[in-house]
């Protein structure tokens, strides 16, 4: 059986000594893990084998801990693209350190590694109960973002510097790495510092994580984007709603959207490739039998039919070709060829999207993460 020698144990700074400042709080215990696998049959395998099933350690707050938190420093760095419930993490772990912990002295690093990598350049901002009080009802990060790779020895000798004992890093997969860069250096040098991730992405695809923060939100807005798109198709002879969702290389959001709004017709993921022509021609019939359609499209999706792209962004990503302007083109040259005259109305909401607030569900989640870390 494959995955059977699966290490998921996190690395401890030592024994955990101190006894929590937490009341009224149901405690995790050290050992209780979530189990890798959910089928009975695998499950069976390692425990006939003798082996005790893989499982992620559960987060949640400890009985005993590590740190003093009476001279406790800590801080807080945001990275990657935007995605809303970046502010409520941000509020819900300054809220749950300084009233829960009595940790007094939490820094926001600004733009994202840049900010640790180049400190004397860009101040730590000084995070309190009052200066976070109402940035949830803002989209974005009052942190600043950032993309790319910085040398890792230069940003922990920045937390060293400034006497940090717990950094939160809230990112993607890059900001992941990014961290677990810092955690592995950190431990070469034998410091005591604790690097944390919580894990941010509003395409909801990093693995082992069910739902991110963001998504519900990009969901419910994204509907709203191919509503507009059916009202545009519906509205005209021939209209055709062309709606472009996040989602480089998953189609969550395009998908979910789909399954939310009855009203769309074609929903096209990356991770089923499709044959231009084919949906060209199945879309012609569409039109010739109901006069109007709606189709979205994730980002990531049709990459094999535009020009070979190599070209990467700051955080080694290769940045994708437009599928929706070239889906745009291609329909409307397609039924000119034909003879057929459409209303063609592309919509691109993803800007809109990923600057809003979070909704009630995501808020709710991003105070579990920030509590869970």
């Amino acid at each position: 059986m494959e995955n059977m020698n699966l290490d998921f144990s996190i690395a401890q700074l030592g024994k955990n000594n101190i006894l929590s400042s937490l009341t009224r709080f149901d405690f995790t215990p050290e050992d209780e893990r979530i189990l890798y696998h959910d089928d009975i049959a695998e499950i069976k395998t390692f425990l006939e084998a003798g082996i005790d099933p893989p499982g992620f350690e559960a987060a949640g707050p400890r009985e005993k801990i590590f740190f003093n938190s009476t001279n406790l420093k800590c801080g807080i760095v945001t990275c990657g693209g935007l995605c809303p419930g970046i502010n409520d993490v941000i509020r819900a772990i300054v809220m749950s350190l300084y009233y829960h912990y009595n940790i007094k002295d939490v820094v926001g690093f600004q733009y994202g590694y840049e900010g640790i990598r180049f400190v004397e350049k860009y101040p730590p901002i000084q995070l309190t109960p009052q200066y976070v009080s109402h940035i949830h009802d803002m989209g974005g990060t009052i942190l600043g973002s950032s993309r790319g790779n910085q040398e890792t020895s230069l940003m922990v000798d920045a937390l060293v510097s400034l006497n940090i004992g717990i950094l939160f890093t809230i990112g993607g997969d890059g900001t992941l790495r990014g961290a677990h860069a810092i955690a592995e250096e950190v431990n070469n040098r034998g410091l005591n510092i604790s690097v944390i991730g919580i894990p941010k992405t509003i395409d909801n695809d990093i693995s082992f994580i069910q739902t991110t923060f963001g998504f519900d939100t990009a969901v419910s807005e994204a509907r709203r984007a191919t509503h507009t798109a059916h009202i545009e198709a519906i509205g005209v002879r021939n209209g055709i709603g062309l709606v472009k969702l996040m989602g480089r290389d998953s189609g969550f959001i395009a998908a979910y959207t789909t399954l939310a709004d009855k009203d769309v017709n074609y929903c096209l993921v990356p991770e089923n490739p499709f044959d231009l022509n084919k949906f060209l021609s199945i879309l012609k019939k569409r039109i010739e039998n109901r006069g109007h359609a709606v189709i979205v499209v994730a980002e990531g999706a049709g990459q094999h039919l535009l020009d070979d792209n190599k070209v990467k962004d700051a955080s080694g990503n290769v940045r994708y070709g437009d599928i929706g302007l070239f889906l745009k083109d291609e329909i409307n040259d397609y039924f000119k060829m034909n003879n057929t005259e459409i209303s063609l109305k592309y919509i691109d909401p993803s800007y809109m999207i990923r600057s809003l607030s979070a909704n009630a569900r995501d808020s709710a989640l991003c105070l579990m993460f920030a509590h869970s870390a």
